[in-house]
């Protein structure tokens, strides 16, 4: 064995002791327990959603042996992401790290608790982007990060580690039907923050359902876009309906910015805009029409927009 090997072997086991006792063992299902990532020495820990099943009758297994029920905070399924509450203190956190200096090839370290002991399964990054990314269920992850590794069962809730130690994130297979996920610490702490202040993330909501429409040349022309969001439903006593928004309607553009697709309009309505007034302009009997609306807030994710 090269001297090499040798060495990237005793960086991988030196990086499981040194993250593996924050991450803990949580049984939230039916038979099969995942994991989980202490967040907070009084007792905040961090799973995956999805393998929250239940309300109640939660428990959390520490690396020492010791089982305690946990309390859920609340789940977060846009970002895939539930916090739990354990009464416990001193609990070692994970030594968090952001992804700058991270780069698509490097070595990582899949570090779970599906049991009493810490187990672990290794690859490289295989995809890194540079801008947020929008989840299918309409959250925002800070950056997007796609582990190569084969994450076994009892491995959603488990920390992905860098070969030099630093927890980078949260993995999860509930985001993109089954292929390995990593939730970065920037979004871990927001949505974290968000659950313990409120129970749920607040977003932005207009109380439409949408679809992307390719417009005429004349339509294409009056908006200046060749696509827009077509309304096919408006929610009774919504912003949407408040604001004289009608069925059929076609959005180009909302708050200033040019509307394409129903993750254009997501990408807008962040917490920030919750309460704000911005203008919606819509095609209607062809010709444009703007229209004040109010966002309202939604504490969960909503299909529609």
């Amino acid at each position: 064995m090269s001297q090499a090997a040798v060495e990237l072997g005793e960086a991988l086991a030196a990086t499981v002791e040194r993250v593996g006792p924050s991450v803990v063992r949580v049984d939230a299902r039916c038979r099969r327990p995942s994991s989980g990532v202490v967040f907070s020495s009084d007792g905040t820990i961090v799973t995956a959603a999805h393998a929250v099943e239940r309300d109640e009758d939660i428990q959390v297994s520490l690396p020492d042996g010791t089982t305690l029920p946990a309390t859920l905070v609340g789940r977060d399924h846009g970002t895939d992401l539930a916090v739990l509450r354990i009464a416990a203190n001193g609990l070692p956190v994970a030594p968090w790290a952001v992804l700058d200096g991270v780069r698509v090839g490097h070595v990582v370290l899949a570090i779970s608790r599906p049991g009493r002991t810490a187990r672990a399964a290794w690859g490289i990054v295989g995809a890194l982007g540079s801008e947020p990314w929008r989840t299918p269920e309409g959250g925002k992850l800070e950056r997007f990060l796609q582990p190569d590794i084969d994450l076994q069962p009892g491995f959603s809730g488990s920390v992905l580690a860098s070969a030099a130690g630093a927890a980078l994130g949260i993995n999860t297979v509930g985001l993109l039907r089954g292929t390995p996920t990593t939730i970065p610490v920037a979004t871990i702490a927001r949505v974290t923050e968000a659950l313990l202040a409120h129970g749920h993330v607040r977003r932005g909501f207009l109380g439409i359902g949408a679809q992307p429409v390719r417009l005429s040349p004349a339509l294409a022309k009056l908006a200046s876009q060749e696509v827009g969001l077509l309304l096919v439903s408006i929610a009774p006593g919504s912003a949407a309906e408040s604001a004289g928004l009608v069925q059929g309607d076609v959005l180009v553009s909302f708050g200033g910015k040019a509307i394409a697709s129903v993750h254009d309009l997501l990408d807008f309505l962040d917490e920030e805009r919750i309460g704000k007034p911005a203008t919606a302009t819509v095609l209607r009997g062809g010709q444009l029409a703007a229209f004040e609306v109010t966002v309202e807030a939604w504490s969960d994710e909503p299909h529609a927009s």
